[in-house]
């Protein structure tokens, strides 16, 4: 497997891209190439409605691209960020193998096939089909916030224990999949150069669901996302916050207000216990650091690791990304994966502006909420919200390669580059 430069597409491409930003999406005019590209966009809708019928497409489109890149006689080419995940998937396996139950964290560590997504988005998207992909999203996303809307106004789902959903049956999932379509809303609105008006029309939509599902750790994410691209486009544009902060305590009803100001209070059983599991996690990396206890095996350890001042007696995770990652894979795990973070965030701040800064700028968004949100929840360890994540972060990649193949005009995108 080469590694392409992940912004090696060449200059005239690029060239044509900027010039014909307002143009239309294609598909390749090759049958099992249009097949590939039509099951790859379809995935990106289905994982935020059901994990079943994504793994199905993903599954199909995986076979279609294998037949492509057989029948062509191709290199299979990646992005440079690819790397940095292929070291993390090297650790999980070592971890997995020095666990305190290989087998266990073995079946637990299928997870890093969701990684073949980099390579197929690569290699399927390029161009303006990337923005299609993200009108996608966005429109599934839409779709999703207002079930969850209903399921919250008009099927009483809105209190702690009975939280709005969407179609996927965990509430913490749902919200944050909303997180990151949030901000990639909001980063088509704010650096596209057409047709953001979709991404308007659904914003009160995406952004009440996102309220109604009390998920703290996604409201901070996508704050934090939001934040930094109002950041990035006019500094100004950040006193907005504090005026939609007190708009929320203005307006909102009581509940919700109320778990705000629990993101606050130290006596909170949820904050005392994350306090906890932050305490027990220090010192299973301290006992395992090099490998962890591995993958999924938490669970098992925690009860020997418990903090006394803990409010659950058992805790499948540790809500916090580095900490989980650090616990379970080991320090040199999270060490790599710092490292993918930082090499996405380097390429993206390089190509913000270039010719899809809707793109660049909406990966930058989903990292700092990612990254954000997973200081409160394992999100990285979700496979759906990894299977968005992963998608988001590497279109723009995609989309600075150039078409192969010219062909007629069959999407119209509502976005610019």
């Amino acid at each position: 497997m080469n590694a392409e430069n992940a912004w090696a597409a060449p200059s005239a491409a690029l060239g044509s891209a900027r010039a014909d930003s307002s143009g239309d999406a294609v598909l390749p005019t090759d049958p099992l190439e249009r097949a590939a590209c039509l099951t790859l966009l379809a995935f990106a809708g289905a994982m935020q409605v059901s994990i079943a019928a994504a793994d199905i497409l993903l599954t199909i489109t995986a076979a279609l691209w294998i037949g492509v890149v057989i029948r062509n006689h191709e290199r299979i080419d990646v992005p440079k960020m690819f790397w940095p995940l292929v070291a993390y998937a090297a650790a999980t396996i070592v971890a997995s193998i020095f666990s305190v139950d290989p087998r266990i964290s073995f079946i637990d560590s299928k997870q890093l096939v969701l990684l073949v997504i980099i390579p197929i988005i690569y290699r399927l998207l390029p161009g303006k089909l990337s923005l299609t992909a993200v009108d996608v999203v966005i429109t599934v996303g839409a779709l999703s916030a207002t079930y969850g809307i209903v399921q919250y106004l008009i099927l009483n789902y809105d209190d702690l224990g009975r939280r709005p959903q969407g179609a996927l049956g965990l509430y913490m999932t749902y919200s944050g999949l909303l997180m990151l379509v949030t901000c990639a809303a909001v980063a088509r609105l704010m650096f596209a150069k057409h047709h953001r008006q979709w991404a308007a029309l659904v914003m009160p939509a995406l952004v009440l669901a996102l309220a109604f599902t009390f998920t703290r750790s996604a409201w901070v994410g996508a704050c934090v996302g939001v934040g930094l691209l109002f950041l990035l486009r006019d500094f100004r544009l950040v006193a907005l916050l504090p005026v939609a902060f007190g708009l929320f305590l203005a307006i909102a009803p009581a509940k919700l207000t109320a778990r705000l100001y629990s993101t606050f209070s130290l006596t909170d059983p949820s904050n005392v216990d994350r306090v906890a599991m932050m305490k027990s996690g220090i010192r299973i990396i301290k006992d395992d650091p090099l490998t962890g206890v591995g993958p999924d095996m938490i669970i098992q350890v925690y009860p020997h690791y418990r903090d006394k001042t803990a409010v659950n007696q058992l805790n499948p995770h540790l809500h916090n990304v580095p900490l989980q990652i650090a616990a379970e894979r080991g320090l040199p795990a999270l060490g790599v994966w710092l490292w993918f973070i930082v090499s996405l965030l380097r390429d993206f701040l390089r190509r913000r502006r270039e010719a899809f800064p809707s793109l660049s700028n909406a990966g930058i968004a989903v990292i700092a909420a990612m990254v954000a949100a997973g200081l409160f929840e394992y999100n990285f360890g979700d496979s759906e919200f990894l299977m968005l994540f992963l998608v988001l972060v590497t279109l723009p990649y995609a989309a600075e390669r150039a078409p192969r193949v010219a062909a007629a005009p069959i999407v119209h995108a509502r976005r610019a580059g």
